[in-house]
């Protein structure tokens, strides 16, 4: 059968939190099975996953990299990713193209909120998983507690496949409960050598063989039954077991290692041949047909009809645009002709890439299970289905991740200022986390990200790929103004300078709207007092001057305007004059209209850990914010609050700081409410003093 050709792939995601090793465990994994030449570590450079300028100055990694390795006749395609807050939604979308993980966590026992929601994530897309502890060889490492970790903080089901041999800078090796074997290292570059456990090796050995045997035996009645009887199984009868227990999500084998060191990537690299799934042991891809919206699937079947999804797009202002596409039916070939579903157009599959780190070597198909690289698709984007023209199919996109944190960006120069439009598109067209506007109030350009070092990186990204220069600031609160009186006044504009004079006169009511109801205007003139061509024009006066604000500058919304009498010259009244009058007239009202400022409030979820409910919600309430409600979630609670965007713009960094790095939020806006009489008093003062600034820097 044609799923038996993708029998021998493994297409799997390495996940963990930042810092837990994950890059130099890929490239142990890379250098074991002679995927590359050298042992490359990213402290130094010249990791072969992390290369990008950016991660290369953090030494973190901030977006995903790929690539393959061959390891006893098993295909093996690698996705790196990253682990700190601020990246995690490029390492989710990852997650969904691959059929398997290695959960990463440190031997340091300090798990934080990020391992959480990768550990979230990985149960809500079913992925089978197995665990390794790394970093076994530093100080104060302890096996046993990230055990405990992974099975009470991240609720997981562990099960222990190789055990260390030594501590710390004495860690050389590690038991392999499966063969029941010691497998020692030496130098980091040379084969590891097995041998014959004896003495407390033996000892150890044996009463984790026993968990072992007891927790795959209790995954199926039979072979509980024949453990019962025999008091042992095979080796043979363990994996098989194991394989079916990893695949139904029941158990997760743990491993240990360093990276580093190059200790245990052998027996990881046997646990992934043999314990994830092939593509085609997973279950079919759920999809719609894209010209009427019917339920459709697709197995991951080689002789299925072609479809992939594009989860990852990189731009590069030289060599164009790469399409990153998990192949999730049939085949693809070069100079192939496919459909983009999602956009209904058709696009040319020209060369084929297999991705190589930083590097990219040309294949002539790839088939289902597959991640490959396409350059240049004139109209796909992340998120785009491609399929068979013949057998159309469409999947859905995941939810962008909200943004925790905007800046407004100042281009540096001219020049900046007229390339930064398009360079932030391609930014935005590669990074999906990202987001970018221009406030239509402000008129600042808004930049918004999953956190600052997000943003940051994006600014360096800037610069580096399209040579563009920008500042950082915080935005401006986009405030309004409103009234809360009903006044009724004058306008009256009258002007002779010797020929024809300009002659302008209306008497306007105003009166507040509900709240978010907008502008109304109403002609109530009747008897001619003024013409039906002006009244246009004392529209177009009150609407100019709500633009313009009466306070400090912001528009002014929910009033309506009555224009109700008035009077006219037979000559001097023009469109001009009754605009003038109009907002002579609305000017006067307002003064007796008890005007306000409105400022927008944010919706606010807040995750954090039960132990820290009390800090979040005093900082919440010293934000001038109510909460509404809480809501339970794993070993914490979602705090749901109502905070004035003012007061949350630099919360990100303060929520960090109260709970450690283990809360998180996202934020909406919610609606516009009345600003208190002493911050409004303080915030029209703010912007009368920058305006005289500015008028004086102007005359200069």
């Amino acid at each position: 059968m044609a799923v038996e050709e993708t029998g021998g792939l493994r297409t799997i995601a390495i996940v963990g939190q930042g810092g837990a090793g994950k890059t130099q465990l890929a490239e142990a994994m890379l250098f074991t099975a002679g995927a590359t030449k050298n042992l490359g570590r990213p402290d130094d450079g010249s990791a072969a996953m992390d290369f990008e300028p950016e991660e290369l100055a953090r030494h973190i990694s901030i977006s995903s990299s790929f690539h393959h390795l061959n390891w006893k006749k098993t295909d093996v395609i690698i996705g790196n990713t990253p682990g700190y807050a601020a990246f995690l939604p490029e390492a989710f979308t990852t997650m969904r193209a691959v059929d398997g993980v290695v959960f990463v966590v440190s031997a340091g026992g300090d798990l934080k909120v990020e391992a959480e929601k990768i550990a979230d994530e990985i149960k809500r897309l079913g992925l089978p998983r197995i665990a390794f502890v790394s970093r076994l060889e530093r100080e104060r490492m302890n096996f046993a507690a990230a055990l405990e970790d992974l099975e009470k903080t991240l609720e997981l089901k562990p099960v222990v496949l190789t055990l260390p041999i030594g501590e710390e800078s004495a860690f050389n090796g590690v038991i392999d409960l499966l063969a029941m074997r010691a497998v020692i290292y030496g130098d980091a570059k040379a084969r590891p050598r097995e041998e014959e456990l004896t003495g407390d090796l033996l000892s150890r050995a044996a009463a984790a063989r026993t968990r072992l045997c007891e927790a795959v035996a209790e995954t199926d009645d039979a072979l509980l039954e024949r453990y019962l009887e025999q008091g042992e199984l095979t080796e043979a009868e363990l994996r098989a077991a194991l394989r079916v227990a990893v695949l139904e999500g029941q158990l997760m084998p743990v491993l240990c290692g360093s990276g580093a060191k190059n200790i245990g990537t052998g027996p990881l690299l046997d646990a992934i041949a043999g314990l994830l799934p092939a593509p085609g042991e997973r279950p079919a891809n759920q999809g719609q047909g894209p010209a009427n919206g019917t339920p459709a699937e697709r197995p991951h079947d080689p002789a299925a009809p072609f479809s992939a999804i594009v989860f990852k797009t990189i731009i590069d202002p030289f060599a164009g645009k790469l399409s990153i596409m998990h192949v999730l039916s049939g085949r693809a070939v070069t100079d192939m002709a496919v459909l983009n579903s999602t956009r209904g157009t058709r696009e040319h599959l020209g060369h084929l890439l297999r991705l190589e780190g930083k590097k990219q070597a040309p294949v002539n198909a790839a088939t289902a299970g597959e991640i490959i690289a396409v350059a240049k698709l004139k109209d796909t984007t992340t998120g785009d289905t491609l399929c068979d023209e013949k057998a159309p199919i469409i999947y859905p996109v995941p939810e962008k991740p909200a943004p925790v944190i905007s800046f407004a960006i100042r281009p540096k120069t001219r020049s900046d200022e007229e390339k930064s439009s398009i360079a932030l598109q391609r930014l935005v067209e590669e990074d999906p986390a990202l987001e970018t506007h221009r406030d239509p109030q402000t008129h600042e350009i808004i930049l918004s990200g999953t956190g600052q070092m997000h943003i940051e990186v994006t600014v360096e990204k800037l610069k580096r790929k399209f040579n563009v220069e920008v500042e950082l600031q915080a935005p401006k609160v986009p405030y309004l103004e409103a009234i809360k009186g009903r006044a009724e006044a004058q306008g009256k504009y009258k002007r002779q300078s010797g020929g024809r004079g300009q002659y302008g006169d209306c008497w306007l009511r105003i009166e507040p709207r509900p709240r978010g109801s907008g502008f109304e205007f109403v002609d109530e003139i009747v008897g001619g007092s003024i013409p039906r061509q002006f009244i246009p024009s004392v529209e177009k006066g009150v609407r100019n001057t709500l633009a313009e604000g009466f306070q400090a500058g912001f528009p002014m919304v929910d009033v309506r305007v009555t224009v109700y009498d008035g009077s006219y010259h037979d000559v001097d009244s023009s469109d001009m004059a009754f605009q003038i009058a109009a907002s002579m007239g609305l000017k006067n009202a307002l003064e007796k209209a008890r005007p306000i400022l409105l400022e927008p409030v944010m919706a606010v979820d807040v995750s954090a850990p039960d132990e820290c409910m009390g800090d979040v919600i005093g900082d919440i309430n010293s934000r001038r914010g109510r909460v509404l409600g809480m809501d339970s979630k794993g070993h914490g609670q979602v705090i749901k609050a109502l905070v004035p965007m003012a007061e949350i713009l630099k919360y990100a960094p303060d929520l960090r700081s109260i709970t450690s790095g283990r809360g998180s939020f996202e934020v909406r806006f919610d609606h516009y409410d009345e600003v208190p009489a002493p911050i409004a008093e303080k915030v029209i003062k703010e912007v009368q003093a920058a305006q005289a600034g500015a008028k004086a820097h102007a005359h200069v």
